[in-house]
C-alpha cells in the first residue's frame, strides 16, 4: 500500500479486495436494505463485520493507510439506478455520527440523519480519517464515478460555495473500478459525481474508519 501516495494526493486505487461469495452477499444486503431509496445507513448488520474488521479484507486498506487500531464509525450503501439516479456538486463530507450530544468546543452544528444524531467535528478531525468506497457494480466512465481534486484534503475546510472553484484549481481525476476493487480516500477530499447513464445499477459501500477516540465525551457511533 503506498501510503505517501495516499498522504500526497488523498486517494488511492487499492484494487480488487472481495470475493465472489463476498460481493454476492453484500449485493444482497443492498438489495434489501435500499428498496427505492437512493442510499441506506447501516447498523447490526453481522455480514459487515470480518469484511470491515482492521485485519478483513475491506478494513486491512484501513488499517495500513492509518493504524491497526482503524475501526468503521459509518456504513453507507449506495445504488444510482434509472429510478433513483442524480448528481452531486463537488463538496467535503463533514459530519460524523455520535451516541449523544455533548457540547464540545469546535464541534458543531448538529444534526440528525435517518435518526442518527451527527455533528460537524473541526477540520482536523475529518483530515485523520479514511474513506473507502467498495465497488459492488462496475463503475466506467458513464456509469457514475466518483471525480476527485488531488490534494485538495490538504485545504481546510472549504465554504460550499468555493468548492468548484478550488476543485477547478487542483488536478482532476476520474476514479473507475472494477467490481470489488476499492478506493480509498482522505475523508476530506473534494469530490463530486454525475448521474449513471445507460440504465445501470451502480452500488457502492462507503465506509469511513477513524483509528482514535473523539474528545471531551464525544463517542463514535458505529456500526451497533
Amino acid at each position: 500500500m503506498d501510503r505517501e501516495a495516499f498522504e500526497r494526493d488523498g486517494a488511492l486505487h487499492a484494487g480488487r479486495r472481495l470475493d465472489a461469495d463476498a460481493l454476492d452477499a453484500l449485493r444482497a444486503l443492498a438489495d434489501a436494505r435500499i428498496g427505492a431509496r437512493p442510499g441506506a445507513r447501516l447498523a447490526g448488520e453481522p455480514l459487515l463485520d470480518g469484511l470491515l474488521a482492521a485485519d478483513g479484507p475491506i478494513g486491512q486498506v484501513a488499517a495500513a493507510l492509518s493504524s491497526s487500531a482503524a475501526r468503521p464509525v459509518r456504513a453507507v450503501l449506495f445504488d444510482k439506478t434509472p429510478e433513483a439516479n442524480w448528481s452531486v456538486a463537488w463538496h467535503q463530507d463533514r459530519t460524523l455520527p455520535v451516541h449523544e450530544r455533548i457540547e464540545v468546543e469546535g464541534f458543531g452544528p448538529w444534526s440528525t440523519k435517518d435518526g442518527r444524531l451527527h455533528v460537524a467535528p473541526p477540520f482536523e478531525v475529518l483530515a485523520r480519517m479514511v474513506t473507502l468506497r467498495v465497488h459492488l457494480d462496475p463503475v466506467d466512465a458513464d456509469n457514475a464515478p466518483l471525480r476527485i481534486a488531488l490534494g485538495s484534503h490538504r485545504l481546510g475546510r472549504v465554504p460550499s460555495a468555493d468548492a468548484a472553484a478550488q476543485a477547478s484549481r487542483l488536478p482532476r481525476h476520474v476514479c473507475l473500478a472494477e467490481t470489488g476493487e476499492v478506493w480509498a480516500y482522505s475523508t476530506p477530499i473534494l469530490h463530486a459525481s454525475d448521474p449513471s447513464s445507460g440504465g445501470r445499477r451502480r452500488r457502492v459501500l462507503q465506509v469511513d474508519y477513524a483509528d482514535f477516540d473523539l474528545p471531551g465525551g464525544l463517542d463514535w457511533r458505529g456500526l451497533e
